[in-house]
């Protein structure tokens, strides 16, 4: 690859074998070097492909003015993060945890800590991203030098939560959070009951609710019309159907958004399940 534009000393603009443009990143990769130089190859430490203009240049006014430390942070995060879950993350988490990282570490200098309010939800909601962001914070020590509490973990997890819900960002993330911790409280109020969290059910009730929630943030509805089943639901699970008209009424209140008949199936049959010992 040869050097379209020299935007730092460790940031390049280049064109792949797709003719796409790429930002490759490596530490001295733009040193002295001139539009129309081949790339170092030994110095690549990142190649950075968006089809998203606007991400692309929010990406390259970030690490024009980050240090080299910051961006090979976040790099190793989201790589280990993707290996981790085996999935794809939204590239915009490049910029959004690059900046989170730095000012978490500008922060902690300045002797400011800031406690996370939804750690406690965010660990058994999001466990297996949790330990990708207390990993997150090794890597942290390792090239910044940095301890950042457990708290930090908390907000990194949610940036990958994030990057793995394509529409969402970390703001709706958060409030998802709270949504899912509300919803629960309606249930175990209605029963008077504590769920057992270590339960395949209580998992599986868990997950529903972060797709529910989401179609509720994205206004995605969903609905077969077929309204037999709702009918024997009424009937048969009656304390259960009575605690989802709760969470309907919630969710209409709070969002503005009215489950459909079929979405109160689900949400019955989950509360059922989850309640039944």
């Amino acid at each position: 690859m040869k050097i379209k534009k020299v935007i730092n000393n460790n940031l390049v603009k280049s064109i792949n074998e797709n003719n796409e443009e790429v930002l490759v990143m490596g530490c001295g990769l733009g040193f002295k070097k001139q539009i129309g130089d081949d790339i170092d190859e030994d110095k690549i430490e990142k190649i950075y492909i968006s089809k998203d203009k606007e991400t692309s240049n929010k990406l390259i006014k970030l690490l024009e003015k980050m240090p080299i430390e910051y961006i090979q942070t976040t790099n190793e995060i989201v790589s280990y993060a993707k290996v981790s879950l085996g999935k794809k993350l939204n590239d915009n988490i490049y910029i959004t945890l690059t900046d989170h990282i730095s000012f978490a570490v500008e922060r902690f200098k300045q002797g400011i800590l800031v406690k996370n309010a939804l750690l406690w939800e965010i660990k058994r909601f999001y466990n297996h991203e949790f330990l990708i962001g207390k990993e997150a914070l090794s890597i942290i020590k390792k090239h910044i030098g940095i301890d950042l509490p457990e708290d930090e973990a908390g907000f990194i997890t949610l940036h990958i939560v994030s990057a793995l819900m394509s529409s969402s960002n970390v703001f709706e993330t958060t409030e998802m959070t709270k949504v899912i911790q509300n919803i629960l409280n309606i249930v175990k109020y209605h029963f008077n009951v504590e769920l057992d969290e270590h339960s395949l059910h209580y998992e599986r009730f868990i997950t529903h609710l972060k797709f529910f929630v989401q179609r509720v943030f994205s206004g995605v509805e969903i609905d077969d019309d077929d309204k037999s089943f709702l009918l024997i639901l009424k009937e048969q699970y009656k304390k259960e159907y009575q605690c989802a008209l709760k969470i309907r009424k919630y969710i209409k209140n709070e969002y503005g958004y009215d489950l459909t008949e079929d979405e109160l199936v689900y949400i019955t049959v989950h509360i059922r399940r989850v309640i039944t010992k």
